[in-house]
This record gives structure tokens, C-alpha cells and sequence, in this order.
């Protein structure tokens, strides 16, 4: 499974900061640290970017790339013009992160992938919102999927994310997410690659709830083929599930109880661990 880095991210506190005033040391060091935790590819998050969006993404990408040359990126913003930047001064095949189903977004981002031969992240979802189950993230899949052939961008350049609200939220929606997953797996041979953002399962959740929450995500999509997670791979439990690390997973005892609440088998608070 492909471990795609999250933390080249205009939120965090540290490589926010460098990012606005042009300091490469901070977001080198955290490309470095991800690449030697297990990243194979590095997602550069500029957010909106909508303040001087294109000069700064391809600041960030040209320094990450002197940091890991060897290692793609995934570009992440709202700002067409600032993903474009981006493009056209990576090096090793990008990856765009992302699209919808919305048609403004397919004829906005799938004729950058054709142009730049990127790979692009789908997200099942349409103009009325996050799907509500599996079968309305099936349809929303098959959208972007024709949408494909139509801008000739080839189907195995596709990551489908079925994506998925907060536990707090919804807590149905893992349940719902993994049935996509292996609903996505029949709707084309050879399957479709999925991907999924492990930090939406546990946004607003307390702090020691994340790493457990992530890694008992994983260990749900990975058997229903989970192809990429865009994830911390500096986290211990997180990656332990990613490389079937039994001497880490039989140590912890948060992962059953993280995995009943995503399953729908005990109702989510956030003192569940207690």
C-alpha cells in the first residue's frame, strides 16, 4: 500500500509559517522525516492558496524536491492556478488531489492530468455534498469514471476516494467508506486504485483518540482494497498496520475498541478509551 506524507501542510504551525515566508528549512526537514518514517509520495497542501497561490506552491514543491528528489508529490489545493504551478515544475509524475464529480471541478483538473500526465484523486462526491452511502459514492465514482474517457485520461492514473465525515459526525460512514472500497474493486478490470485521508475519521476528536482511530481505519480499507492512505507515516500504530507489524498491534490495546466504534458496534464518545 502506497503512504502518502500529510504533513506538508499550510495548517501546521511550523511549516505554515515557513511556507508564507519562504524558509526551507522547516518544510525540508519534515520531507525528509516522512520519507525515512515509510512516505513513498509527499502531499503539498496549500490549502486555498489564495494569496500569491501559484508563486508559492511552486516554491514549496521546487524545495521539496531538492530535499527527497527521488520521492513524487501530491499536490493539494483549491486554487487551480496554484495547482498548474505546481505541475509544471515536478519532476517525477504529480498527483492531483484532488477532484469530484462536480462537472466545474472534472473540466477544470482532468485536462491538467492529461496535460502533465498526473495521476488524480477522485472524491465520490457531487454537487449536493458527501455521498450518504455506498451506493451514492458508487455513482459519483462512475461520473468521474466517464468523465475520464471523455478528457482521454487513462483509467489506471485514477485514485477513488470514497471519503467519509468525523466518527463524531457520521458515525456510519466508515462502515459505509468500506463497502465502497470493495465496490469500487468491481467497477473495472483490472480495479480501480482507492485512496483515502485518515485525518477526516478523526477531526475534532481529542488528541490521543487520532492515532488509534487512524490505524483502526486502516485496518478495516486495507482488506477491502485500499490501495494509498494520505496519512502520518512518523505514527508508530498507523504504520505498524500498514506493514502488518505484529509486535506493535499485539502491544496495543486501543485498536479493538477504536475498531468497534468504526464498525458501528459501540456509539462513539470521546472518552471511549477510558
Amino acid at each position: 500500500m502506497l503512504v502518502i506524507g500529510e504533513k506538508v501542510n499550510i495548517m501546521s504551525k511550523t511549516i505554515g509559517p515557513a511556507m508564507k515566508n519562504r524558509e526551507a528549512g522547516p518544510i525540508q526537514e519534515m520531507a525528509r522525516r516522512q520519507v525515512e518514517g515509510g512516505a513513498n509520495i509527499l502531499d503539498v497542501n496549500l490549502g486555498p492558496a489564495t494569496k500569491g497561490g501559484p508563486e508559492m506552491m511552486e516554491y514549496v514543491v521546487q524545495v521539496v524536491q531538492e530535499a527527497v528528489p527521488d520521492t513524487r508529490l501530491c499536490l493539494d489545493t483549491m486554487n487551480p492556478e496554484a495547482m498548474e504551478a505546481g505541475l509544471r515544475v515536478c519532476k517525477l509524475q504529480p498527483v492531483i488531489n484532488s477532484t469530484s464529480a462536480e462537472r466545474a471541478r472534472l473540466e477544470t483538473y482532468l485536462p491538467m492530468a492529461k496535460r502533465y500526465d498526473a495521476e488524480i484523486i477522485g472524491l465520490a462526491m457531487t454537487e449536493a455534498g458527501v455521498s450518504r452511502d455506498a451506493n451514492e459514492r458508487v455513482e459519483a465514482a462512475m461520473i468521474i469514471m466517464a468523465a475520464m474517457a471523455e478528457f482521454d485520461v487513462p483509467l489506471d492514473r485514477l485514485y477513488l476516494d470514497p471519503l467519509l465525515l468525523p466518527v463524531g459526525v457520521a458515525q456510519q460512514q466508515a462502515v459505509e467508506a468500506t463497502e465502497a472500497i470493495n465496490m469500487f474493486g468491481m467497477l473495472n478490470d483490472p480495479p480501480l486504485k482507492t485512496v483515502v485521508g485518515l485525518s477526516n475519521i478523526y477531526n475534532g476528536c481529542p488528541e490521543h483518540v487520532k492515532s488509534p482511530m487512524a490505524a483502526a481505519l486502516l485496518a478495516l480499507l486495507i482488506p477491502a482494497g485500499l490501495s494509498a492512505a494520505i496519512m502520518d507515516p512518523n505514527d508508530e500504530l498507523q504504520m505498524a498496520v500498514v506493514e502488518q507489524d505484529m509486535s506493535v498491534l499485539s502491544a496495543d490495546d486501543t485498536m479493538a475498541k477504536s475498531i468497534a466504534v468504526l464498525k458501528n458496534e459501540t456509539l462513539y464518545c470521546d472518552s471511549y478509551l477510558d
